[in-house]
C-alpha cells in the first residue's frame, strides 16, 4: 500500500552503509594472461586500493598493501602486470614500486626515503617505464620519464633508475617504440587541458632523449589558439594516434578529436584527423594514464565521443567510416584492449558503475565487476537531461526527481532539491545511475546535477567560459539551473540546497554569499579562501587559479573580493562543512577558518573532521557518517524529519536542543 508522507521523510531501503559497501570505487583494469584484473577501493579496510582478478574473485594484492600513486596528488597508472601474472604496483604508503610474483611477498624495485613517487606505469618489451616525481628540499617537485630496472637493483641504488625524458614541469603518457618515444608535456601556468604538447624524441645510445619535435599541441599551436594534445599510442612503427583539440574546421568549435601522425623515415610528419566531430574524444587529465580510445588488432579504433553524455564508436582510420555501438553506458573510459575485446569502466542512465568487457565484433557488453544492483530499479531515479538559460549562455544539467514506489507526497507539496556542484572545476557529470543519488531521491529529496560553464564534455568554448570567472560564472549557472527547476514547478523554491566538493565547495560558498537562491549548503573539503589555496596547495594545481581567476599579484584584488572568507558577513545560510584531516589539496586550515567565521557570526553550522581521510572520503565509516549527516542536516534546516539517520549537532540552530 502506498503511503502519503511529506517529501524528505520517506522511508528507504537504501542505507548509507549499502553505498559504502556495495558501490565499490573501481580503478584501472587490464587483461593478464587469460584473466582480467582490476583495482578496487576496499572501504572496509580504510579505503586501500586492492587488485583483484575475475577468474576467482580473489585479491591479487592482499592487505595491507595499497596500489595508489601520489604523482600530481591525484595519481593514476599505479599498477600494471605482465602476461605471467607478475604485478608491478606503487605502494601508497611510501610510493615505491614493488613487484609481486605469485606465492611471494612484494619486493621493492625503487629506493626508500628518496623523495620519489611514481605513476603512469607502462610495461613494454620487458622494460618498466614510469613518470617519476622527485621532491627534494622546499622547491617544486621535478618530474621525468624513467626506466626502472626489474631486477631490484634500484631498490638500494636509486641511480640505477634511468632518466629518459626531462626538462618540463609535467610529463605524461610515456609511449616508447623501438628507439623512439612519444610523450605529453606541459609547463606552468597551463593545465593539461589548456595547452599540452605531444612530443617525439629519439632515445640515444646512453638511454636519454636530448632532442625532440612537437607533433601537436601547446601554446598558440593553432592560429594563436592553445591546443591540448593527449594520449599518444602507436599502431605501427610509423603511425602514432593521439587526441587534440584545435578547431575541427575553420571557424568551427574546438573539440578533442582523434588524430594520426604518419612518421615515415626521413619525411616530415603528416598529421590528419581521422574522427572529426562536434564531440570530444578526450577530457581533463586529472589521473595519469586516462584513455578515451583503443586501437583494435584489425586497424580499427574504438573511441569515446562526449557531448554531454558519452557514446562509443568504431572508426576505420583510412576510410573514416564510423559505426556507433549501442551500449548501456553514458559515461565511459577505455582501460585495456586485446584483439577486438576492450575493457571499459563506466555507468549508464539505468546501469550502475562497473568494469565492463566489450566485444566489438559481437557487439556485446558484459559486466566484469559491478554494473549490477540487487535493488529493484523502481527505486532508482532516471536522470532527465535539461538545459536552462543563464546570464552567460546555456546551462546543462541532469535532474533526478524523488523516486519511491511505496510513498507519495501530499497533494500540492513541492519537493526539496539538492543542487550538486561537481569538483574540478574542469570535469563533468553525465546523468548516470548512482546509488548515492538514490539515497537522497528515495527519501523524497530531488537532486539536480549541474554542468556549469567550465565543465568538460561540451567543447573548449564551454570549458573556457569559466576563465577569469570562477566564483561568478559557476555561481550564476548553478543558481540559474536551480531557479529554473523552481520556476518550472519541479522544486520548492524555499527548499533549495546546494552541495559541492573541492572546487565545487568553493561554488557552494560563493553561491551562499552572493545569491539568495539556496536555503542550505554542504561543503565537502571545499575551497574557502583563494589566497590560502594558492599558498598551501600542491604543485600540479599551483597555477590553476591563474586561468580561473587571474595571476598573482595582478589579480590580488579579485582573490580578496571573491573569497567567501574575505566577506564572512555575507555567509548567513546554514552550512555543513566536511573535511579530511589528511587532505593535501585543500588543507583543513580552510575548513577551520570557515567554521570559526560562521561561529563568530552566529550562523548555524556543523563541522565534521574525518581522521585518516584525504581529498575525498574512501573509508566506509567516513562515507556512512557523511551521507547520514547530510540528510540529517537538510532535514533540520529545510523542515522535514529524516528517518533512520542519527542526530547531528548543529551549532546555533534555532531548535530547542540544537540537534536534529
Amino acid at each position: 500500500m502506498v503511503q502519503t508522507l511529506p517529501f524528505g521523510s520517506w522511508p528507504s531501503p537504501i542505507s548509507a552503509r549499502d553505498i559504502a559497501g556495495n558501490a565499490p570505487r573501481l580503478g584501472d583494469a587490464r587483461f593478464v594472461g587469460d584473466d582480467v584484473w582490476w583495482a578496487e577501493g576496499v572501504a572496509a579496510e580504510g579505503g586501500r586500493t586492492a587488485v583483484l582478478r575475475a577468474s576467482d574473485g580473489r585479491r591479487v594484492l592482499p592487505a595491507p598493501w595499497s596500489a595508489r600513486s601520489r604523482v600530481h596528488e591525484y595519481g593514476g597508472g599505479a599498477w600494471t602486470a605482465d602476461e605471467s601474472g607478475r604485478l608491478l604496483f606503487v605502494e601508497q604508503s611510501d610510493q615505491r614500486i614493488h613487484l609481486l610474483a605469485a606465492g611471494a611477498d612484494p619486493v621493492p624495485l625503487t629506493p626508500a626515503g628518496a623523495g620519489m613517487a611514481f605513476g603512469d606505469l607502462v610495461l613494454t618489451d620487458g622494460r618498466l617505464w614510469a613518470v617519476r616525481e622527485t621532491q627534494s628540499g622546499e622547491g617544486a617537485p621535478r618530474r621525468d620519464i624513467v626506466v626502472v630496472p626489474l631486477d631490484g637493483s634500484a631498490a638500494a641504488d636509486g641511480s640505477a633508475i634511468r632518466s629518459v625524458v626531462s626538462g618540463s614541469d609535467f610529463v605524461a603518457y610515456p609511449a616508447p617504440r623501438g628507439d623512439r618515444i612519444a610523450w605529453v608535456a606541459w609547463d606552468h601556468p597551463d593545465m593539461p587541458w589548456d595547452a599540452a604538447e605531444l612530443r617525439l624524441g629519439r632515445i640515444e645510445s646512453d638511454g636519454r632523449v636530448r632532442e625532440w619535435t612537437t607533433l601537436a599541441g601547446g601554446r598558440r599551436a593553432w592560429e594563436a589558439q592553445d591546443v591540448s594534445a593527449l594520449q599518444p599510442q602507436w599502431t605501427s612503427d610509423d603511425d602514432l594516434l593521439f587526441v587534440a583539440d584545435p578547431p575541427i574546421c575553420e571557424g568551427g568549435p574546438a573539440r578533442w578529436n582523434l588524430r594520426r601522425a604518419r612518421l615515415a623515415a626521413g619525411a616530415t610528419a603528416v598529421v590528419e584527423s581521422i574522427l572529426p566531430a562536434d564531440a570530444d574524444t578526450g577530457g581533463p587529465l586529472w589521473n595519469l594514464g586516462t584513455r578515451w580510445y583503443a586501437p583494435l588488432d584489425d586497424g580499427r579504433v574504438l573511441a569515446v565521443q562526449t557531448n554531454g553524455r558519452d557514446r562509443l564508436v568504431v572508426v576505420s582510420p583510412d576510410t573514416r567510416a564510423v559505426t556507433e555501438l549501442e551500449t548501456p553506458l553514458a559515461q565511459v573510459l577505455v582501460k585495456d584492449v586485446r584483439g577486438s575485446q576492450v575493457l571499459l569502466s563506466g555507468a549508464g542512465p539505468r546501469t550502475p558503475g562497473g568494469i565492463w568487457l566489450l566485444d566489438v565484433d559481437a557487439r556485446t557488453v558484459t559486466p566484469v565487476r559491478g554494473g549490477e544492483t540487487d535493488l529493484d530499479l523502481v527505486w532508482m531515479p532516471e536522470a532527465l537531461p535539461l538545459t536552462f538559460p543563464g546570464p552567460h549562455g546555456e546551462v546543462h544539467a541532469f535532474a533526478y526527481p524523488p523516486t519511491n514506489p511505496e510513498v507519495t507526497a501530499p497533494e500540492g507539496e513541492l519537493p526539496p532539491y539538492l543542487a550538486l556542484v561537481h569538483g574540478g572545476p574542469t570535469a563533468h557529470v553525465a546523468g548516470d545511475l548512482s546509488l548515492a543519488v538514490a539515497y537522497f531521491t528515495s527519501r523524497g529529496i530531488g537532486v539536480l546535477d549541474v554542468n556549469y560553464g567550465g565543465s568538460t564534455g561540451y567543447g573548449r568554448a564551454y570549458r573556457e567560459r569559466l576563465q577569469g570567472g570562477w566564483g561568478v560564472v559557476d555561481v550564476d549557472d548553478v543558481a540559474a539551473a536551480a531557479r529554473g527547476m523552481a520556476e518550472s514547478g519541479f522544486a520548492d523554491p524555499a527548499r533549495l540546497a546546494i552541495r559541492g566538493g573541492s572546487a565545487g565547495g568553493w561554488t557552494v560558498l560563493c553561491a551562499l554569499a552572493d545569491t539568495d537562491v539556496f536555503a542550505a549548503g554542504i561543503s565537502r573539503y571545499g575551497v574557502a579562501d583563494l589566497r590560502m589555496l594558492v599558498a598551501e596547495t600542491h604543485d600540479f594545481e599551483a597555477r590553476y587559479i591563474d586561468k580561473l581567476v587571474g595571476p598573482l599579484p595582478e589579480a590580488a584584488d579579485l582573490y580578496e573580493s571573491r573569497s567567501p572568507l574575505s566577506r564572512p558577513q555575507l555567509l548567513q545560510t546554514p552550512l555543513l562543512i566536511e573535511q579530511g584531516a589528511d587532505d593535501p589539496v585543500v588543507p583543513p586550515s580552510q575548513a577551520e577558518a570557515l567554521r570559526d567565521a560562521l561561529a563568530a557570526n552566529g550562523v548555524p553550522h556543523a563541522y565534521l573532521l574525518f581522521e585518516g581521510e584525504s581529498h575525498g572520503f574512501r573509508g566506509s565509516e567516513a562515507i556512512v557518517r557523511s551521507l547520514e549527516s547530510e540528510v540529517a542536516f537538510l532535514g533540520a534546516v529545510l523542515g522535514f524529519t529524516a528517518p533512520d539517520v542519527p542526530a547531528l549537532e548543529i551549532e546555533a540552530l534555532s531548535a530547542p536542543d540544537g540537534t536534529v
